[in-house]
């Protein structure tokens, strides 16, 4: 469901106003220097049950202590931004905080370097078995036979996800003359050739490193990405480290190849449940922990401080929220105007994210007839929201996209249709990667809603949402009933079905619409189909 943009401040406050500025959790009065100084701003640092009226506050600055709720945004009346200290935000309803008008901004960089350096300290902890030695000397031992360790020099780091955090942890890795295995299926070739690491996938990964690390966010599709069948393919003797978030590696795999001796050790920062105390798995002397602290340094802290503090003041004072989580400041009437489009941009950035499953190197967006006449710069934003939201270890949001365009190597821009082949209002993007191009064109009909139109070649017309499976195929008697029984075998009911053809016995699509999510093992089946060319699964 698309989030309703934030609405324009009915008040633009100047300068010579004063701003009230509630800071509810402990932070570096150093990072927060920015508010402190300046004579515009009233800031009170007291936990949100202390003040006696909170309607009086413009602004909210927490970390992960405080939860904003619905209930204490309707208490804050005039609060008009939430700022995390820190990249997660699953302590703010950010639905809530769109609703009310409220924008909700991040700091998505302060705690990089600090992840990546105590993931390296777990790494070397890990091989030299220093939480082990210290515990053993502190009982009164002296046992220097026991505790040998292994060299990093030509050694073997897998990272799995290479965002800001994998790329530091690279860096690093190379200083110790480690070779660097990577799997981000979104890393273009010349990205990693550029920093110095070799692509995999991830079975290759798993099978040739000497430790692997996570770097992921927590989606339905990395939860348990380590767990029985892929810990199975990796080296016998392997270090598994896990900075990211819990979940990605199957704590109950881990356990059982713990035990059975294929993993060496495992080093844990993030757990399934937390607190983790008195967990199974630090029972086990090969395993190593810490509660949740890769972030935790006085200067991350003072950085994630430093930049919400700035958004802040920037964002009361009328400047863009760089780091917003949810969507940027429009005016209701142009929402209203441009909403049909945003939806339609953002769902068909999200199918070709989910199609175009190579590294990418450029985007182009054409508009034609009605909407052309709009802000297409709000709807090219969205449409790469959509895109950029498979591929990154990061929120996604309109404000930040181009910048994360400009990180991964993605080129993007915008042109003009002069054909829009009968629609009042067309939209065609166009996605470059390497070895193979895909296009999408949609358009919106009031009557119908948001409406694909052409995939490639290929007229269609379908509602982008739900359940999708997207088919290449020769034109051929008997596909399709291939395809039905296939489908009828894993139990999968087909809702609506698209197809598309240029000529009889040539090359033809399908797009099917189906009454619940299907797995990989479907697509698989679906691919073996001698007459089906390609197959995919879209999650909308």
């Amino acid at each position: 469901m698309i989030q309703q943009p934030v609405l324009e401040q009915t008040q633009q406050k100047g300068k010579s106003q004063l701003y009230n500025i509630l800071v509810a959790d402990s932070m570096s009065k150093e990072g927060l220097a920015p508010l402190l100084s300046n004579e515009n701003v009233n800031c009170v640092e007291k936990k949100v049950d202390e003040v006696e009226d909170l309607s009086v506050y413009d602004a909210l600055l927490v970390r992960s202590a405080t939860t904003v709720t619905p209930e204490l945004m309707d208490q804050m009346k005039n609060l008009k931004i939430i700022a995390r200290a820190g990249v997660g935000v699953d302590n703010i309803d950010i639905d809530a905080a769109t609703k009310r008008g409220i924008v909700v901004v991040n700091a998505p960089e302060g705690n990089t370097i600090s992840t990546a350096e105590h993931t390296f300290a777990m790494i070397m902890s890990l091989a030299r078995k220093v939480p082990q030695a210290t515990m053993s000397i502190k009982n009164g031992e002296w046992n220097r036979k026991g505790f040998q360790g292994t060299e990093l020099r030509g050694k073997t780091l897998g990272i799995v996800g290479f965002g800001r955090i994998g790329t530091e942890l690279s860096k690093r890795a190379k200083g110790f003359e480690m070779s660097v295995l990577v799997f981000d299926p979104y890393l273009p070739t010349s990205r990693a050739e550029e920093l110095g690491v070799t692509t995999a996938d991830l079975d290759e990964l798993l099978s040739k490193a000497d430790i692997i690390t996570v770097h992921t966010p927590l989606t339905k599709d990395t939860k348990g990405l380590l767990g029985m069948e892929n810990i199975a393919k990796t080296k016998k003797g392997v270090y598994l480290i896990n900075c990211a978030r819990g979940g990605i590696i199957d704590e109950e795999a881990l356990e059982h190849y713990i035990e059975n001796g294929h993993v060496a050790g495992a080093a844990l920062d993030v757990y399934e449940e937390e607190p983790a105390t008195n967990h199974k798995l630090l029972a086990h002397e090969q395993v190593i922990g810490t509660p949740h602290i890769a972030a935790s340094t006085k200067e991350a802290q003072l950085n994630v401080a430093a930049q919400v503090s700035e958004e802040v003041v920037n964002f009361l004072d009328g400047l863009p929220a760089l780091n917003s989580i949810n969507l940027p400041t429009m005016s209701k009437e142009l929402y209203e105007t441009i909403r049909p489009y945003y939806e339609l941009t953002k769902k068909m950035g999200d199918i070709l994210s989910q199609v175009m499953k190579t590294p990418v190197q450029e985007i182009d967006v054409q508009y034609g007839g009605e909407v052309a006449d709009l802000d297409t710069s709000v709807l090219t934003r969205a449409l790469m929201a959509g895109f950029l939201s498979h591929r990154v270890d990061a929120p996604v949001n309109d404000v930040n996209a181009s910048l994360i365009a400009k990180e991964r190597g993605i080129i993007f821009g915008e042109k003009y249709l002069t054909n829009t082949v009968g629609y009042s209002n067309l939209i065609k993007a166009t996605v470059q990667g390497e070895g193979r191009t895909f296009t999408i064109q949609g358009t919106f009909v009031k009557e119908y809603g948001p409406r694909i139109v052409r995939i490639n070649d290929f007229n269609v017309d379908f509602y982008p949402t739900g359940h999708l499976i997207y088919i290449q195929h020769s034109d051929k008697p008997g596909v399709i009933g291939k395809m039905g029984q296939l489908l009828g075998e894993h139990n999968v009911n087909i809702a609506t079905m698209q197809v598309g053809r240029q000529q009889e016995g040539g090359d033809a699509i399908m797009m099917l619409a189906v009454d619940k999510e299907v797995t990989d093992e479907v697509v698989k089946d679906l691919t073996s189909i001698e007459e089906i060319t390609y197959s995919d699964k879209i999650e909308l």
